[in-house]
């Protein structure tokens, strides 16, 4: 295993102010690489750029590495923050498996990579906040209170700026897809699907998610900025992220609907999603789909391992664990079959503990989850890298947030590659789990084609 590596040492000197709000593009194209968004239902929307400090592990205790790194970076902080929400977090992913990085598009990578930004906007329910931050030799303090004064004069003129040229501007438009390629055919597919639901029926596996990739090469630049804003307008209630990896060549993001854990204090959130159908065309269809997919056996018998799972997984921890009801829910291009999940820890504990423990859900591994995870490692030929991992932040007192990362995609100047997948059980059929896959890929493949939209992959 590699071990932890941080490119800076404590200690840490952190400065917040407010500013006016700038508009998001202008705010995400002025801040440096590497940079990071973060947005979710229930917490702010931060924007950080460059890298006061980078933490890095690989190895089956990625996991820990990453939590002792990270408690060493905030032991000694010196940390001034007019609101609780722009206080220093560290912001990253995990690999969804140990060597899940090795192949493209991952090889800017790590299997476990956070930073705490050098410079970082953070728009919260009480207005909007700029915060600098600097470890090691950079962490003077007058020096850091010098740098927060440059970058709000620099941040005002940027929003004078966006407010006047707004209306002329506009977004650049969708780059639109030149090509595609797919990893997986329908024929090996189909092998794949008939071969996991045989190892279920024998008793081998309880369920595996299988997943595909689609490689699509860009007709013109990736518009990075446009795109995020696009997304946040589209999924508001998901969970938005993109993390740029050193150089910020390429970028990791996406608009997942599934919360991995929130821990505040000894209070746990986190969801069972799984069970797929799509959205009508009138109020009517919509809710007889919302309607027949609460009442299909295969995907409420899915949903059922799912949250079973989530709650022995937390068990451990918990004093008490508590489920809402079985509901649907619903995004712009499909539904889900959701159930809240809550539970009360027993003891005061690291977020990153819980994620241990609930990565990966049968919702984007299996049962039991060894042999699904061989199962995935011998069938899908591509790395997933990050896809389906948990992806968040970690702040000074160990609480934090982690979606899963799916809906998602890597992408560079002209290339993307996006992951979907799908749970396969005893009854799957591989050509509806095959259609499920492609509507899927819907949330990330509407913002990259152009007008000419009807030629591209499924549509």
């Amino acid at each position: 295993m590699e071990r932890v590596r941080s490119r800076s040492s404590p200690p840490l000197v952190s400065r917040t102010t407010a500013v006016d709000e700038p508009a998001f593009a202008a705010a995400f194209d002025v801040l440096p690489s590497p940079r990071t968004t973060w947005s979710a239902p229930d917490d702010a929307l931060v924007l950080g750029g460059g890298a006061a400090a980078t933490l890095t592990a690989s190895g089956g205790d990625r996991f820990a590495a990453i939590r002792e790194a990270a408690a060493e970076l905030f032991e000694s902080g010196d940390v001034h923050a007019g609101t609780e929400a722009a206080r220093p977090r560290v912001f990253g992913g995990f690999a969804f498996h140990e060597g899940a990085c090795d192949g493209d598009p991952w090889g800017p990578f790590p299997e476990a990579r956070f930073v705490l930004p050098r410079v970082q906007l953070t728009i919260a329910d009480n207005g909007a906040w700029l915060t600098v931050n600097a470890v090691g030799p950079d962490a003077d303090v007058s020096a850091v209170e010098d740098r927060l004064a440059r970058e709000v004069d620099r941040f005002a003129a940027l929003d004078r700026r966006d407010s006047a040229d707004a209306a002329d501007a506009g977004r650049p438009p969708r780059p639109g897809i030149s090509e595609s390629r797919r990893t997986t055919s329908r024929e090996a597919w189909r092998e794949s699907v008939g071969a996991a639901v045989d190892r279920i029926r024998d008793g081998d596996l309880r369920k595996v998610v299988l997943a595909q990739a689609l490689e699509a090469d860009l007709a013109a630049d990736f518009p990075r900025a446009a795109t995020l804003e696009r997304l946040a307008e589209k999924y508001p209630d998901c969970h938005r992220y993109w993390f740029e990896p050193d150089g910020g060549e390429s970028a990791f993001f996406g608009a997942t609907p599934e919360r991995l854990v929130s821990l505040r204090g000894r209070t746990v959130e986190t969801d069972a999603l799984a069970g797929t159908t799509g959205r009508g065309e009138t109020p009517a269809e919509d809710e007889w789909l919302a309607q027949e997919l609460l009442d299909d056996e295969k995907n409420v018998h899915e949903h059922e391992l799912v949250a079973e799972t989530v709650r022995d997984q937390l068990e451990p921890f918990a004093a008490s664990i508590s489920a809402g009801e079985r509901r649907v829910r619903r995004l712009a291009t499909v539904q889900h079959l959701h159930t809240p999940i809550t539970a009360e820890l027993d003891a005061d504990r690291h977020v990153l503990d819980l994620v241990e423990a609930l990565h990966p859900t049968p919702a984007v591994g299996g049962l039991p989850p060894d042999r699904a995870l061989a199962t995935i490692r011998e069938t899908e030929p591509f790395d997933r890298g990050w896809y389906a991992a948990p992806v968040g932040w970690i702040d000074a007192a160990g609480n934090g947030a982690f979606a899963v990362a799916i809906r998602s995609a890597v992408a560079s100047r002209r290339r993307a590659t996006l992951f979907a997948g799908v749970g396969i059980v005893s009854d799957s059929d591989p050509d509806r789990e095959w259609d499920e896959v492609q509507l899927k890929y819907r949330p990330i493949l509407d913002e990259l084609e152009g007008d000419g939209a009807g030629d591209s992959p499924d549509r």
